[in-house]
């Protein structure tokens, strides 16, 4: 395969990479640390991930504890909860923030498998984007030759189609485990 296209390559597996990022911070009715990632809290005028000012434990599998480094920090922690969309009320047991997660209704699975679905086809947006960038780049560079140019077409076209493809079974995993459980 051409350099072009194994650029396009790496710029379309990025994305599925934010995909995956993004569908593991989905919450399952499981405790994950993974479901604080994307919450970050106001740390002295700096917005900080809650992971990176705080140890994050899972003692139970329907249980998160975190514990601020500084134990001043629980208020702006629970604050930051709070404005989540995790739709988990945080407990404040003084030193540390408990998370209890309650199983999920099959309302709030169908919620959480639409969103995953979203996450998937902004991931599908993005990939067409990086591809009509090649495309764009490959037809108004005159440099190349019109046979070229169709191998390369083919190759972007292939390229495009393998992405779709993984990003559909990435999804479709996502909403077979939320609906198993």
């Amino acid at each position: 395969m051409d350099e072009l296209v194994l650029e396009m390559q790496e710029k379309m597996n990025k994305s599925i990479l934010v995909l995956k990022n993004s569908l593991t911070s989905l919450r399952t009715g499981k405790a994950s640390p993974a479901m604080l990632n994307g919450i970050e809290v106001d740390y002295y005028g700096t917005m900080t991930p809650i992971n990176q000012m705080s140890s994050v434990s899972v003692p139970e599998p329907r249980q998160l504890i975190i514990k601020p480094y500084d134990k001043n920090d629980i208020k702006t922690i629970l604050t930051a909860l709070n404005k989540s969309d995790l739709g988990i009320n945080p407990i404040n047991e003084g030193n540390q923030v408990r998370l209890l997660i309650p199983p999920l209704t099959e309302e709030r699975r169908k919620d959480i498998a639409k969103q995953a679905r979203k996450y998937g086809e902004e991931t599908k947006t993005a990939v067409r984007n990086i591809r009509r960038d090649y495309v764009d780049l490959v037809k108004d560079d005159d440099v190349y030759t019109e046979d070229y140019q169709k191998r390369m077409m083919e190759d972007v076209e292939k390229v495009t189609s393998e992405m779709i493809k993984n990003i559909d079974v990435i999804v479709a995993e996502k909403e077979k485990e939320l609906m198993s459980l």
